[in-house]
């Protein structure tokens, strides 16, 4: 048997590269997949911020309730504001200062406190 060696006056084997159609079917298939993966990380982050918005919200009312039960009298702050009442727990060193910046992540309805029962709540979709 004898094999076919390959020369350089063989243009169809050296010149052959791909077709335009052939790399415009690659660009459309690497669109779609950087398509999926980038909706696939929006719903990730969209889901983080929810979670880190109620986990914000159950500390806060923890906090709320160690205030309560360290208070002379027992009684919550009479903050008539949400930032009032953080600063207010942030002295008492029940939370640290950072705190309620997940909170805003819903902004409707905004974040709101009930002095008289010590429930804070925020609009965590």
């Amino acid at each position: 048997m004898r094999s076919r060696r390959i020369t350089f006056k063989d243009k169809n084997l050296i010149e052959r590269g791909f077709t335009l159609v052939e790399l415009l079917v690659v660009i459309v298939i690497l669109g779609v997949l950087a398509a999926v993966v980038v909706f696939a990380v929006g719903g990730i982050t969209n889901t983080s911020k929810q979670n880190a918005c109620k986990i914000e919200v159950r500390t806060v009312n923890s906090a709320l309730q160690a205030y309560y039960a360290n208070a002379s009298p027992n009684a919550y702050p009479a903050s008539a504001s949400v930032t009032a009442m953080f600063a207010d727990l942030v002295t008492a060193k029940l939370i640290s200062s950072g705190t309620g910046s997940a909170s805003n992540y819903g902004t409707a309805p905004a974040p709101a406190y009930n002095s008289t029962t010590g429930v804070y709540s925020a609009g965590c979709a």
